[in-house]
């Protein structure tokens, strides 16, 4: 009877089976295919190298993935991905191996694969800009540039050296924005004014700094009624490009209408020095003169608007809106001895030095005395009469004698009806009729001063040609 020990059946299957993985573990050493060198022309030339940190240099299998790489680069997609998951099952923890299975994943257009292992490898390092460029190029190949952009960007926070990157991500906020203001000019032109708001708002936070979208927003919120955004986004405009002729035109016309003239003044005509093609010369003026009223009494401004005017109020009214002609006349001395505190009293010397609203024969002007249209045909018609001196046409149009119904020839105020009636400055009511003993508002006053103005501009524009 042999006195060897005998090996149990169990340690003798453990035995074998050792053998049996032992002898395939050195059959697969035999049969795998050598790594291939790096090759001089890259299937993948946009993709990035998984570098594997200097922390994880001496994990088990950290140079599987070099291995990998190259195979990704010759384009042997199969050994590649076989690479990098050795990789992982010789050390869990090494994130650039799962970062080349998003690239092995992407080369094969996988791509909910590819960003499933670019997420686990983002998951081990936010920062790692392999697997964040990997994700942006996944997105693109889908079409997802917005989502592409953010990982390109977050890419670029973490490596700003990566020059190639930059000059892509460039492009794609060109083309994202120029995506996003079709959308949005579109939009308005349909008068879809919320959906052009949200679209110019996006590009705006693609393009910070585009003066030109800022004032598209700002014109959009002024067609929404929302002025003072409108005026928050022109101003930007303005502050980004300040020779933007257009956003100054729109920042002049918000501000006139909200009273602002002397802003207004200001952004007309720093538009139209840069653009005078804009053609703003009428509107400078007009709120030229605007600005120079809003530095006038409230009495004056009162006076635009009341019910029935005074002769201080007329005085007023022609001594500054019509100042050119006033001086035109031949200056006399006159004496005027109830008018010193009254709040027109400049105006009411300088109106009756002019001949143009002569005081009573008592020196008293009685500026508190209501107008009536018989008075302010008299005024009206000297006013006329100086015009006439420098303009044939509007003399010719004096002599015509027209048919007033309630004012005969005899009629002490004939003559000056007939020739504010023949010129348009005042016209008949009711057909035929003048209405001397009528009361004068504000508004018909400031209609009549308006009509004799530009019967002045007309003189005054054929004297210079």
């Amino acid at each position: 009877m042999s006195t060897e020990p005998r090996c149990s059946f169990r340690s003798r299957t453990r035995y074998v089976g050792v053998l049996l993985a032992t002898m395939a573990l050195f059959a697969g050493c035999a049969t795998r295919r050598a790594a291939p060198p790096t090759p001089t022309t890259l299937a993948h030339p946009d993709f990035v190298y998984p570098q594997v940190p200097a922390s994880l240099a001496a994990t088990p299998g950290a140079s599987r993935v070099d291995v990998g790489w190259r195979y990704l680069q010759v384009n042997d997609l199969k050994n590649a991905d076989l690479e990098f998951g050795v990789a992982l099952k010789l050390g869990p923890a090494l994130y650039p191996a799962r970062a080349g299975q998003g690239y092995v994943s992407l080369a094969k257009r996988d791509y909910d694969a590819a960003l499933k292992a670019f997420d686990t490898a983002l998951e081990r390092e936010a920062a790692y800009v392999p697997a964040l460029v990997g994700k942006g190029q996944t997105f693109l190949a889908q079409d997802k540039t917005d989502l592409a952009l953010a990982a390109f960007e977050r890419a670029l926070i973490a490596d700003p050296s990566l020059t190639d990157l930059n000059r892509r991500v460039e492009v794609l906020r060109f083309r994202s924005v120029q995506d996003v203001i079709d959308a949005a000019q579109a939009a308005s032109k349909a008068g879809r004014l919320d959906d052009a708001r949200r679209a110019y708002e996006r590009a705006i936070s693609l393009s910070p700094d585009s003066a030109f979208l800022h004032r598209e927003l700002g014109q959009v919120e002024r067609r929404g009624g929302n002025a003072e955004q409108a005026l928050g986004h022109l101003r930007r405009a303005l502050e980004l490009d300040p020779n933007d002729a257009t956003a100054l035109m729109a920042t002049g016309e918000l501000l006139e209408a909200r009273g602002d003239v002397a802003g207004a003044e200001g952004a007309y005509r720093k538009a139209a020095a840069i653009d005078p093609s804009l053609n703003l010369s009428a509107r400078i003026a007009a709120v030229a003169e605007s600005a120079r009223e809003a530095r006038l009494p409230e009495e004056f401004r009162a006076a635009l608007t009341t019910q029935q005017l005074t002769r201080g109020d007329l005085a007023a009214l022609v001594g500054v809106r019509l100042d050119a002609l006033v001086r035109r006349a031949p200056a006399r001395q006159v004496v005027v001895t109830d008018s010193q505190r009254h709040w027109a009293a400049q105006w009411i010397t300088e109106t009756a030095s002019a001949g143009i609203i002569e005081p009573f024969e008592n020196h008293t002007f009685q500026p508190r005395t209501n107008v009536r249209r018989g008075d302010l045909a008299t005024v009206a018609s000297r006013l006329v009469a100086l015009i006439a001196e420098q303009n044939p046409s509007v003399r010719e149009r004096l002599s015509q004698r027209p048919a007033v119904a309630d004012v005969p020839p005899r009629h002490l105020q004939y003559d000056a009806v007939t020739s504010v009636v023949a010129t348009g400055v005042m016209p008949l009511v009711d057909g035929d009729r003048f209405l001397v003993s009528r009361q004068v508002s504000g508004q018909e006053a400031v209609e009549v001063i308006d009509r004799v103005r530009v019967l002045a501009a007309t003189t005054l524009g054929a004297a210079r040609q």
